[in-house]
Order: structure tokens, then C-alpha cells, then sequence
């Protein structure tokens, strides 16, 4: 499956009778709500005793992957072009790889 694949698909399950604005706001705060669910799933696992639940985690995975591709669809942007530019970003970044050097430098992003 491709990205653009996964984002039209997605896009059929979004809530049409919300205005563009309001699919915006909705996908991306779905977006942040979900990344806690992830995290309280690490936390949980890093520093409670909790073992991995790796079908959970991958079901909260989903779900921020799924507001992730909303709010770019809402917003008009594609994941495929986001995914490059991310990607370029990282290797202006990293040109050889994750260095802590890198990684402490200041940045102009």
C-alpha cells in the first residue's frame, strides 16, 4: 500500500458534515489525543512493569496514523509530499546518519 493509497481510503471515514475548518481541528487535535494513547502505552511499558502490548500499541499506531492522514487531507496536503520533505529535511539534518552532534547543533527550520 502506498501512502496516497492509505490517505484516499482514509479519507472515505471522514466526517463529512463537519465544515473544513472544523475537519481541520477535529483531525488534528484526534491527532494529539492519540499520540498520548501511544505514549501511555511506552510509559507504561519503560517505567511501570508493563509488558509491550504490541497489538494495543499498533491499534493506537493506526489511529494516529489515520488523524495524521485526516489533517493533511483537511489541510490539502498530501502524505507522500510530506514524507519527501521530511525525509530531505533529515538528511540536510544527518547527512551521514543520527550523530549527537547533529542532533545538538543549533537549527534555522
Amino acid at each position: 500500500m502506498t501512502l496516497a493509497d492509505y490517505q484516499q481510503g482514509a479519507a472515505r471515514t471522514m466526517n463529512t458534515a463537519l465544515t473544513d475548518a472544523e475537519r481541520l481541528l477535529d483531525a488534528s487535535a484526534g491527532l494529539a489525543e492519540e499520540a498520548g494513547e501511544v505514549l501511555a502505552h511506552v510509559r507504561k511499558h519503560a517505567f511501570q512493569g508493563h509488558a509491550l502490548d504490541r497489538e494495543r500499541l499498533a491499534t493506537e499506531l493506526g489511529d494516529a496514523l489515520w488523524c495524521l492522514a485526516a489533517t493533511a487531507t483537511a489541510a490539502g496536503l498530501s502524505l507522500g509530499d510530506l514524507a519527501a520533505l521530511n525525509l530531505e529535511k533529515l538528511r540536510r539534518r544527518y547527512p551521514d546518519g543520527f550523530n549527537e552532534g547533529a542532533s545538538q547543533a543549533p537549527r534555522q527550520e
